[in-house]
């Protein structure tokens, strides 16, 4: 299909869109095998973890890369195939936007994952891992084309029964452009009796990343809190809960459920009472955690002596747990790592938009700069636009020596939103979309949980910290800049860094460096020479249960709505609030940062 159009490569730009449908949906352009520009559809919606259908995020990507669907050469998106969807889901991805004589090709889903890896890694040669809840069907699956990558267990399924069985845990390698499966595990759909089995995972029989996600979902009553659950296991203690949760056996991870009959299902899903069980909830998530580590460890050690390589990728959903992360380097036989810092469903459209570009056009890999900085860039017509619109609610000031300017109001103990050039892909704001503070500030985790994201005192805040520096502070040896690795606070800075060091002492690190973000970087080295420190406390620019802001409009009325932020700075702007803010008109819907002017 595409040979006819080789010439045609030679003399314009090879646009191809990936795009992905599931509950994080996202889309992506690649130019010439670089990603061009990438956004997730929470941005645009407002709604997290918004998905199935990519009207929004196409539009954006069209828009930003400044083309039309007559450039475009090629669409991949993640396989729609699913018999699971729930009604309404189908009915969202209707009415999609994509003309007809455009080439659409569909992937299955852990394929999608692995992609994502390999196109974004610093490898040539590597393993990839994909290890998440839930991906394709058996009977979707077009990497399987060979069963001899298949346990025996799922060998012998009929074709009647394959559909039933989904994608869990993948290994792959990556070698001379192609990418092979090695060994690809199945589970089976299955919906359990949560007041028998209360940390059952929602339907997956054997998935370590859903009995992670079955366990959050007991201790907080909402779905996507695995990293909750995560940050909750260092109030634990060892000891309360000793079962086997898992089995092991020629390179499978099986959990067992007998055990669950002992939890008491009461206390599940009653989330009113969290802080009257909190100890009880901490000892679960802690014997959570160890357990899924346990079998993460397996099944790297399990997957490199199969097919031994030295660099190897990781993506998925699991490859979120930071804590889980560190622990790789000391405990798995792999040398080199790369994790995908949108690891989970959201990076599915950078996997499809890389399948296209090397599989389906059988381009040759670009290196990737190692950025997640794919959002658009707003410029600053734009943004005098929306400043202009709320002149009578702000100060402004223009700065040639903003970074200055803000490095000194950190250091003066304010709280500022730091919004500059196009935003972070992925679940981590890494210095575009930040809310920044001094992490030696003793009260300053509490009052950011508490005043700007309302959520529980216990979450952590993670440290950005300038690359050559990260060694004085923490026992960390190597570079973290997608804040998706933990370390250990050296003890001599425990104390002085209140604000970013978590209840064991662990720190989530983000490494800043002057080629990834200079203005960060910058900023940080700034912040240095008035401190003598070079680590700034760094969370998302939004509050609860909202996704990172995306546009200038929407930090600005974020800004004015919440009274514990300080200082804004829009690029070179510096922003503060009038102090007769109250009597100005603005009136700001529940638990929003939309607000109206009257």
């Amino acid at each position: 299909m595409f040979a006819k159009r080789d010439n045609l490569f030679m003399t314009k730009p090879i646009y191809v869109l990936g795009t992905a449908l599931s509950h994080d949906g996202s889309s992506c352009i690649l130019k010439n095998g670089k990603i061009l520009v990438a956004i997730e559809k929470e941005r645009l919606s407002k709604k997290k973890h918004d998905g199935f259908n990519d009207n929004l995020t196409i539009q954006y990507c069209l828009n930003a890369a400044n083309i039309t669907w007559k450039d475009i050469t090629l669409i991949i998106e993640e396989n729609t195939t699913n018999s699971l969807l729930k009604p309404e889901e189908i009915i969202k991805r209707g009415n999609r936007i994509i003309p007809k004589e455009i080439p659409i090709l569909g992937i299955s889903h852990h394929l999608a994952h692995a992609y994502s890896a390999v196109g974004t890694s610093p490898f040539s040669e590597m393993g990839v891992i994909v290890m998440d809840g839930q991906g394709s069907s058996l009977d979707s699956c077009i990497d399987v084309t060979n069963i001899q990558v298949l346990p025996q267990n799922i060998r012998s399924l009929t074709k009647e029964e394959r559909y039933l069985y989904w994608e869990k845990e993948s290994y792959y390698i990556y070698r001379n452009g192609k990418l092979t499966p090695v060994f690809k595990d199945f589970s089976k759909y299955i919906k359990w009796n949560r007041h028998e089995y209360p940390l059952a995972p929602f339907d997956m029989e054997h998935s370590i990343a859903e009995f992670f996600g079955g366990v959050s979902y007991y201790v907080f009553d909402e779905e996507f809190c695995e990293g909750k659950l995560m940050g909750l296991a260092p109030f634990g203690r060892s000891g309360r809960f000793n079962f086997d949760v898992f089995q092991y056996q020629n390179g499978c991870v099986f959990l067992n459920y007998e055990w669950m009959k002992e939890i008491d299902p009461l206390l599940g899903g009653k989330y009113q009472s969290f802080y009257e069980y909190f100890q009880y909830y901490a000892d679960l998530a802690y014997f959570a955690q160890t357990q899924i580590e346990k079998a993460i460890f397996y099944l790297f050690n399990a997957y490199h002596s199969l097919a031994p390589q030295e660099n190897v990728g990781y993506a998925g959903g699991l490859a979120l747990n930071a804590v889980a992360n560190a622990k790789l380097f000391k405990n798995t036989p792999f040398k080199n790592f790369y994790f995908q810092p949108a690891a989970g469903d959201s990076g599915l459209a950078i996997g499809c938009a890389y399948y296209g570009w090397l599989e389906v056009l059988k381009q040759e890999k670009i290196k990737h700069n190692q950025s997640t900085y794919f959002g658009r860039m707003y410029n600053d017509f734009e943004i005098q636009t929306v400043l202009q619109e709320f002149r009578n609610h702000l100060t402004i000031v223009r700065s040639e020596n903003y970074i200055y300017d803000t490095a000194t109001y950190l250091a003066d103990g304010k709280v500022v939103a730091w919004y500059q050039n196009g935003s972070e892909f992925g679940p981590r704001a890494l210095g575009n979309r930040s809310i920044l503070a001094d992490p030696r500030r003793k009260e300053i985790k509490n009052l950011i949980n508490r005043k700007i994201k309302f959520r529980e005192d216990f979450r952590p805040f993670a440290p950005s910290v300038i690359q050559e520096d990260v060694s004085c502070y923490f026992n960390c040896d190597y570079e973290s800049p997608y804040m998706i690795l933990v370390a250990q606070t050296k003890t001599a800075w425990k104390d002085y860094l209140p604000g970013i060091v978590h209840k064991d002492g662990s720190a989530r690190i983000q490494t800043v460096n002057r080629k990834l973000n200079p203005k960060y970087y910058a900023l940080l080295k700034e912040f240095k020479k008035l401190t003598n420190i070079s680590i700034l406390l760094n969370t998302s620019l939004n509050g609860h249960s909202m996704p990172i802001i995306e546009t200038p409009r929407e930090v600005v009325l974020f800004f004015l709505n919440v009274a514990a932020l300080d200082i804004l700075i829009i690029d070179r702007y510096i922003l503060k609030k009038k102090k007769d803010l109250n009597q100005g008109g603005l009136k700001c819907a529940k638990d929003s940062y939309v607000v109206t002017t009257e």
